[in-house]
């Protein structure tokens, strides 16, 4: 597996090794020995998978009671995937990084807690699998409103085109969302 520093600091691409022949192919999605040597938990406490549709956007979201870092990858089609620095403290906070993951070349991205994320699927239909840190926090959940002028995300989907949630639509801008210390 290669594992790759993304612009911000924290955040993690992970390249699997894939085997193809002409059955198929085989990945390993998860080595507890070589992801500990990366940094990354040894332990989640629950595995997430949502199926969407071309032009949905979900996120930018988090928590702050019980935060939670993520691995996320996709099963089947692509999204583009964001992660967002919301650590007051930190240099980079405010700043993102966009990845697009595919299923066909198999990358997870690893978001350390502290961040806010969000994803926008580009395939016809995207089945979008995760691990977290930490269990779901209703209380604790927030939302950045997707199209923040703020953040200046570049979706790749117009904005009439998005199929958003009325959760989402109604985030807060990171400029007065409550974020971490």
């Amino acid at each position: 597996m290669k594992i790759t520093e993304t612009g911000l600091p924290g955040v993690l691409l992970l390249t699997p090794a894939i085997f193809r022949d002409e059955r198929g192919a085989f990945l390993e999605t998860w080595n507890q020995r070589r992801m500990a040597e990366a940094g990354l938990p040894r332990e989640w406490v629950q595995d997430n998978f949502s199926i969407s549709r071309k032009n949905v956007i979900r996120g930018i979201h988090y928590q702050v009671v019980q935060p939670q870092g993520k691995l996320v990858r996709v099963a089947y089609g692509a999204v583009l995937d964001v992660a967002v620095d919301l650590r007051r403290a930190s240099p980079a906070f405010g700043r993102h990084v966009a990845v697009e993951l595919t299923a066909e070349r198999g990358e997870m991205l690893w978001i350390p807690a502290g961040f806010g994320h969000g994803f926008a699927v580009l395939s016809e239909e995207a089945g979008f699998a995760y691990k977290v840190t930490d269990y779901y926090s209703p209380a604790g959940e927030r939302t950045i409103v997707w199209n923040d002028p703020d953040l200046a995300i570049a979706w790749p989907i117009d904005s009439s085109a998005a199929i958003v949630s009325d959760k989402d639509a109604q985030g807060k801008r990171l400029r007065d969302a409550e974020v971490f210390a």
